[in-house]
């Protein structure tokens, strides 16, 4: 898989997903998309096939969290929305990855990419350390939960771009990195608390994740077009 731009698709109807991506009607390239928790809860499995229908790549991004038995079954159920990616937290250990990936696997032996999250990029140290009680740094955590998801199997991560290059040089340069948290360097900076700019993710993320920066945009293509071209170096 190469280097992509994902947006993130956190929208509350379907109405406005369309409208939102009726705006790219006339865009030579279609966006790769993610599709959350608000906008799954809200219209079900029929937005995801309705999406993918438009030609979109998809990233379902569900963050399953639970025992593995329920997870396995859950992924059981999403492997039939035939989506390119999809997620769960690696705090929920190996055993829940592993059986989660046996979940996702259909038959004939194919599977979504199925990334785990390490830490959000809404949490800061001092939350983790003091709220969740974990005593190690941040990139020590986020390293070892790496290494957890490629012990169970799994080809990549959810991550900071801040700890994009750790995990390269932890798991190796073709474990996946796929990186929220991405914002312009003259723009908003929101609730998120680990961020960089496309450019500097280039250089030890796969993907990068970016939503109000182009979905609130007063123009959002040409900002789609301007973080293409930052992480990617392409213009259209």
């Amino acid at each position: 898989m190469g280097k992509d731009v994902i947006v993130a698709c956190d929208f509350a109807s379907a109405e406005a997903t369309f409208a939102f991506l009726d705006k790219f009607a006339n865009c030579e390239r279609k966006p790769f998309l993610k599709i959350g928790m608000e906008l799954y809860y809200a219209e079900g499995p029929s937005i995801v096939r309705e999406i993918k229908a438009r030609g979109h790549k998809i990233f379902l991004d569900l963050k399953l969290h639970d025992i593995p038995n329920t997870v396995k079954k859950a992924m059981a159920v999403l492997r039939h929305l035939d989506v390119d990616m999809t997620n769960l937290h690696a705090s929920g250990t190996i055993a829940m990855m592993e059986a989660a990936k046996e979940g996702l696997t259909k038959e004939d032996g194919s599977c979504a990419t199925l990334l785990a999250v390490t830490q959000l990029t809404s949490t800061s140290e001092e939350r983790m350390q003091k709220e969740l009680l974990i005593n190690a740094t941040m990139p020590e955590t986020v390293k070892k939960y790496a290494q957890n998801a490629k012990a169970a199997g799994l080809p990549g991560v959810v991550c900071s771009p801040l700890e994009a290059k750790l995990v390269k040089e932890a798991c190796g340069d073709d474990f996946l990195t796929i990186t929220p948290g991405i914002r312009f360097a003259d723009g908003d900076v929101g609730d998120q608390v680990r961020i960089m700019t496309p450019e500097k993710a280039k250089a030890a993320s796969d993907y990068i994740v970016v939503g109000r920066p182009i979905t609130a945009a007063a123009d959002p293509v040409a900002a789609y077009k301007r973080c293409v071209k930052e992480f990617l170096g392409e213009e259209f």
